[in-house]
């Protein structure tokens, strides 16, 4: 059954899959702000937070995040690492860079056919000069977008995180954190890899410095050799009487070719003693910078094991952080909500309170106004009454006017005209006219007929 838990293997023939970034992943050993914050007032925060306090401890938080992702982007200009490969780009501004390399590409290509058309009459006839030349400036115009393609990307980036929430900047921190972990494990692969080479250099190293040893004795045995010869014809020229003879000058020539030959192998021992010297310190040398290499991988994989476990765990951390932060808005809309429905039932209640105070001050209004209508009836009766009465008075005075002009005694007709029905129906059958009454006889002198 295989460990799944061995945060420090490194393998280099290990086919890397596309990590899956979460929001809630964020990285701790970075440079950034994150843990310079030191505030001796936080408890008395805590003790005395609201609501409201908490708003303004979440946008310091957002406000720490922004000033973090602004550190680490310049760290990458720094380092040079790849802005594209270490920072989560949005759709927008991946479409840029991307945009830049297609057009490069396709302008290479465009380019390599141009010139692999045969340098003919033909083919330059139809333009094989003229399209190499305009490929060649498409491939210019093609590597100065795509130069500019990452500060373009990286400005369009910079100003949407100015005003991008928690979740955005962890999810910023989490890619960063990813494209680290890979970036600390690529470095190990490349440390081993160099490790390995040193070691072949420090047996390939052993191997000259026991060779050059190898050649300085047999130089250091020749030399013995030739400075035993070269004291025998020191000895024989000195032992030459007529120096100038040529018995003399042949010895005087060996001696002079033996000198030759011991400078020769006095160079080659020194050669080969330099060598020796070399190769043992360069053994020595890469001995410490394997030890140097071996205590920088240690360390990266401590940090990439540290970094890699600890994002693990803070994806759950921050997303309790992040669903905190809902669930206090959440808090406060119900809160407000709350706030809303007593107010609501407050006004809610005053208006049925006034609508019922209202209606009884109505029905006190209208007992109080009975008084009030009834007098204006009476004065309405009254002015009837009145007016009545002059109308009989007149009426008196008519008939009293028609008796003593006319003989005719009018009290008997407006007597009975008063009293008589306005609404009984008139007839030829006399049923109105007043009783006793003889019917007055017509003749052709009437009058009103």
């Amino acid at each position: 059954m295989s460990d799944d838990f061995d945060l420090l293997e490194t393998n280099s023939n290990e086919k890397t899959e596309k990590v899956d970034v979460n929001w809630g992943k964020a990285i701790d050993q970075m440079k950034s702000k994150l843990a310079q914050e030191d505030d001796p007032e936080s408890r008395q925060k805590i003790l005395n937070a609201t609501l409201d306090n908490v708003v303004d401890m979440a946008e310091k938080d957002r406000s720490t995040l922004l000033d973090a992702i602004k550190d680490l982007t310049d760290y990458q200009d720094e380092v040079g690492i790849m802005f594209e490969g270490f920072s989560a780009l949005n759709a927008s501004e991946q479409k840029i860079i991307d945009d830049a390399v297609k057009r490069l590409e396709r302008a290479k290509i465009e380019l390599e056919d141009a010139n692999a058309k045969p340098d003919t009459f033909w083919n330059n006839l139809f333009g094989r000069k003229g399209k190499i030349k305009d490929a060649e400036q498409e491939l210019a115009a093609a590597k100065k977008v795509r130069e500019g393609a990452d500060n373009k990307a990286k400005a369009m980036f910079q100003q949407r995180i100015e005003t991008a929430d928690v979740q955005t900047l962890l999810n910023e921190l989490s890619f960063k954190s990813q494209a680290a972990i890979k970036r600390l494990k690529d470095r190990e692969v490349e440390i081993k890899e160099v490790e390995e080479s040193l070691k072949t250099a420090i047996v390939e190293a052993s191997n000259n410095h026991t060779k050059a040893l190898q050649k300085k004795k047999e130089v250091e045995d020749k030399l013995e050799e030739q400075y035993a010869i070269l004291k025998q014809a020191r000895q024989a020229l000195e032992e030459v009487a007529d120096k100038q003879s040529t018995e003399y000058s042949e010895a005087l020539s060996k001696v002079t070719t033996l000198e030759q030959k011991v400078e020769e192998l006095e160079g080659l021992k020194n050669a080969y003693t330099t060598l020796a010297a070399s190769k043992d310190s360069f053994v020595h040398k890469h001995n410490l910078t394997i030890k140097v290499l071996t205590s920088l991988r240690s360390n990266l994989q401590t940090h990439r094991a540290k970094l890699k476990s600890d994002t693990d765990e803070r994806l759950k951390y921050y997303d309790g952080y992040v669903v905190a932060l809902k669930a206090r808005t959440d808090q406060e809309f119900a809160a407000i909500l709350e706030h809303l429905g007593v107010k609501t039932d407050e006004h809610i209640g005053e208006t049925l309170a006034s609508m019922h105070t209202a209606s009884a001050r109505a029905r006190q209004e209208m007992m109080d106004n009975i008084p009030v209508h009834e007098k204006v009836m009476q004065g309405v009766y009254g002015s009837y009454a009145e007016a009545l009465n002059e109308i009989r008075e007149k009426d008196k005075s008519i008939q009293k006017n028609f008796a003593e002009r006319y003989g005719i005694d009018m009290k008997e007709i407006f007597e009975d005209y008063y009293s008589a029905d306005a609404n009984a129906p008139s007839g030829d059958d006399g049923a109105g006219e007043p009783a006793g009454e003889p019917k007055p006889e017509t003749n052709n002198d009437d009058l009103l007929s």
